[in-house]
């Protein structure tokens, strides 16, 4: 089995494998109601609700914490799941980042890390995204990545690799 959660990092960021001691302090960002407004699970913000997605983040076994480089500052969390050896696709997604880092260069550095290490062992990337969440769906389609159907409320986006 290849692995999936690598160390990654740019000068802006540095998302690390998530460790259970990570919980406290993710949450810190996560218990902002705002950030979630526009997702599925508006209700995140919740501590017993952000705790299934936190355990989810660590049973996917690739599950990042983010933080900002040059502080250390705590940005959010990103996450590889739904890994399809056969299909040579991965899924990136239940990426939050505090609102403060919001609008800038952030997310579109935390998934080009993402797109490029699951492009050593994969030939496409999936997004899932929730259908009232333009937001994220705009910063999906700034990657590159194209609308490809709707499974459960949400639109799925690909992204494939390009031929070398």
């Amino acid at each position: 089995m290849i692995s999936i959660q690598s160390k990654l990092e740019d000068e802006l960021v540095s998302l690390i494998p998530l460790q259970e001691s990570d919980f406290e302090k993710l949450y810190e960002v996560a218990s902002d109601p705002l950030i979630w407004e526009q997702h599925p699970s508006w209700d995140r913000y919740k501590k017993e609700v952000f705790q299934d997605f936190f355990k989810g983040a660590m049973d996917s076994k690739g599950g990042y914490l983010i933080l900002e480089k040059e502080t250390g500052e705590i940005i959010g969390s990103s996450r590889y799941y739904e890994y399809d050896a056969a299909e040579k696709s991965i899924a990136i997604g239940y990426t939050f980042i505090a609102r403060k880092f919001w609008g800038g260069k952030y997310n579109s550095a935390i998934k080009k890390l993402m797109i490029d290490h699951a492009f050593t062992f994969a030939d496409q990337v999936i997004f899932h995204v929730g259908m009232n969440n333009i937001r994220s769906q705009k910063a999906v389609l700034k990657l590159g990545a194209v609308k490809t159907g709707v499974k459960d409320n949400s639109y799925i986006y690909n992204l494939q690799q390009q031929p070398h």
